[in-house]
């Protein structure tokens, strides 16, 4: 590629970096970027999708010395560098860097320029994240992860969600569709999936801010209860609600599904984006609380997040750490095993990866739109943790690393009327 320098001499520190930066990227498919050193060299050709801008001689060390997803995104909150222009088009380029682990001859080379590099001394930040205590999974710990990532103000997640704070996967009946209207198809495809009736019990686990739950005592009549660890979710729900005149038929407990009373039974059970937070561990438990909870013949539509069976994670995770401590994520194949050994039957599964991509999409802009309102409102760190992990995840769903499914499962009940032989009705005007 070539080099466009300023006329003054470029320094050991400028010319070891543009040597790293062309051996890194000499067989590089995708490479249509810029990258903008400390002192205003730039480092790029043709029609970039972003620039990437190293704010210090030691950047490249601090990057690329021990290269990790969660290296590079630490680099990023802690400003060694910033990304200009689409930054969901930098994690392209992340996957020709990891593939460079691969190739040791080249992965030598590059750290001896990397050790020529300055190791720059400079306050750095400190963010928060998810000192977690406890065993894992525990009831305590748990309520601790749920409570950190969801605890930001609901002005923070504002600025980036629907009006509704729908905070999982949209439906969009096509690309072009805005994320309001493809969020509230979302919630009533759901309440449509289960056939909710009127008059009859929902529970849903891990209700956020209680939007299921209000959509469907609204236009489905339903009963509705909704679980929470987060007691600032359950409050702001809670309001929704008696805005709403809901607070006949519609409530918000802050409670652990594994604390709910089996001897009491609902017609349609929901999970929607709670799943990921449970653990391949516990998922026999999961299981089989909500077959206790589920009334013979109803109906239970867990939504979650899974990996693909062949992904392996590259490195640490930088969202393991700043954003869902001890999140875990597991194959359908396994979520669907574990549930026909709770008796489950698997009535339908459904990929929505595509739906999910598209979300995120709406979230990483509309979230950038807001800059200035974010760091107001939490600071610059949180801001840059939220745009990165939104923007990855939004590649992860298009390159079909991770995938969304909704799975319908059911609880046979003798002569039980099975539901309609066509999904028509789900898809009625």
């Amino acid at each position: 590629m070539p080099l466009f320098a300023k006329s003054k001499a470029r320094d050991g520190a400028v010319e070891t970096s543009v040597a790293f930066l062309d051996h890194l990227f000499s067989d590089c498919p995708k490479c249509d970027f810029l990258v903008r050193l400390w002192d205003g060299t730039t480092w790029g050709s043709g029609h970039p999708r972003f620039t990437l801008v190293l704010n210090h001689p030691g950047a490249l060390r601090a990057m690329f010395l021990s290269p990790s997803d969660l290296a590079l995104g630490e680099a990023y909150i802690f400003r060694d560098f910033d990304i200009e222009g689409d930054i969901e088009e930098v994690f392209k380029v992340a996957e020709h860097i990891y593939e460079q682990e691969h190739q040791l001859s080249k992965k030598l080379l590059l750290r001896t320029f990397l050790a020529k590099l300055p190791t720059e001394q400079r306050p750095r930040p400190v963010p928060r994240y998810g000192r977690l205590r406890g065993a894992l999974h525990s009831r305590e710990r748990d309520r601790q992860a749920v409570n950190y990532h969801y605890d930001l103000p609901p002005d923070f997640y504002r600025l980036f969600l629907d009006q509704q704070l729908v905070y999982s996967c949209a439906y969009f009946s096509s690309p072009e569709e805005d994320l309001a209207s493809a969020q509230q198809h979302k919630l009533e495809y759901i309440c449509r999936k289960l056939r909710l009736r009127r008059g009859e019990r929902l529970l849903d686990i891990g209700c956020g801010w209680g939007a299921l739950i209000i959509h469907a005592a609204l236009h489905h009549d339903a009963n509705c209860v909704g679980i929470t660890l987060s007691s600032k979710q359950a409050e702001y729900g809670r309001e929704r609600i008696r805005k709403a005149g809901l607070e006949d038929c519609c409530k918000i407990d802050v409670c652990d599904y594994r604390d709910l009373d089996g001897s009491i039974q609902f017609d349609k059970i929901a999970s929607v984006g709670m799943f990921e937070h449970v653990g391949e561990a516990l998922l026999p438990e999961y299981f089989d609380r909500a077959w206790r909870l589920l009334r013979p013949g109803g109906m239970f539509l867990n939504h979650g997040i899974a990996t693909s069976a062949t992904y392996h994670q590259h490195g640490p995770s930088f969202a393991d750490k700043y954003v869902f401590p001890d999140g875990e994520m597991v194959p359908i194949s396994t979520t669907l095993r574990i549930a026909e050994h709770s008796q489950f039957e698997v009535r339908d599964v459904e990929s929505l990866r595509e739906h999910y991509a598209l979300t995120l999409h709406h979230w990483v802009h509309r979230l950038e739109a807001h800059a200035d309102d974010a760091r107001r409102i939490a600071d610059d760190t949180t801001f840059r943790i939220w745009r990165l992990y939104m923007a990855g995840s939004a590649h992860s769903f298009r390159t079909a690393n991770l995938n969304l499914y909704q799975s319908l499962l059911g609880k046979p009940a003798q002569e039980c009327i099975g539901p309609p032989l066509t999904r028509a009705d789900w898809y009625r005007n």
